[in-house]
């Protein structure tokens, strides 16, 4: 056996070089707006996604797509939760990102691509050296986000007046399958929610379609929901 056809070989015998060379951090961009506008992270030079979130019944419950620079600034960001008939759909004009009907200014960007401010609402987020999204501020609430050392976002805490509401995800211990997680929610410090995903991955360690298991134990009895993520990445 040649050399380079051995070389081949242990690739392939330990699952892929194109995962070794692939497995990134995620930006801080990445991290910051899958935490604030709800949706996994992705790692990688992603130039299109797209991740619909259906229910037992194979209906479309939500969808969230976008397209990235090369540079990782999300040029196009669209949020649909058809459940509760609200969508969101915005596209970034210098360092703001716009209403892609309207073209109303709806949030202005610090640094090349990062959030700062959401005016309408009065909120301001801040970032620490690294440039991820770490609190943000408005006139009755704060919020602390939180990350791992590869910038997966751990959850965040939100504190209002009368309460605090806070997500604790706990992602697998496998860096190649960070999206298999669980998560716990607590209002007060009292449990009364909890969330646990597993995927499948392509070569960048990024989820493509994913088993999503939530449970409502604010219900009495706990309502459990089952629902399928899938998931289209195109890459630079």
């Amino acid at each position: 056996m040649t050399k380079k056809a051995l070389l081949s070989f242990l690739c392939v015998m330990v699952a892929g070089c194109d995962n070794a060379t692939s497995l990134v951090s995620y930006t801080p961009e990445m991290a910051s707006f899958s935490n604030e506008f709800d949706f996994d992270p992705l790692r990688g030079p992603v130039k299109d996604f797209s991740q619909t979130l259906m229910n037992d019944k194979g209906e479309v419950a939500k969808r969230v797509s976008g397209t990235l620079s090369q540079e990782g600034c999300f040029d196009t960001l669209e949020l649909h939760d058809v459940e509760n008939n609200t969508g969101l759909a915005l596209v970034l004009d210098a360092n703001f990102y716009r209403d892609a009907e309207t073209l109303e200014k709806r949030v202005r960007l610090q640094g090349k691509c990062q959030l700062a401010e959401l005016p309408s609402a009065g909120v301001v987020w801040d970032t620490d050296d690294n440039g991820f999204v770490v609190s943000a501020a408005g006139k009755e609430m704060n919020v602390q986000y939180r990350y791992d050392a590869d910038g997966y976002p751990l959850g965040k805490t939100t504190v209002t007046k009368d309460n605090k509401l806070s997500v604790n995800s706990k992602p697998s211990a496998d860096p190649l399958k960070k999206m298999d997680y669980t998560a716990v929610t607590l209002l007060n410090d009292r449990p009364v929610g909890n969330v646990k995903q597993t995927c499948e991955y392509d070569a960048h360690a990024n989820p493509v379609n994913c088993q999503l298991i939530i449970v409502d134990e604010s219900a009495k009895p706990a309502v459990e929901r089952s629902y399928t993520i899938k998931n289209t990445i195109e890459y630079y």
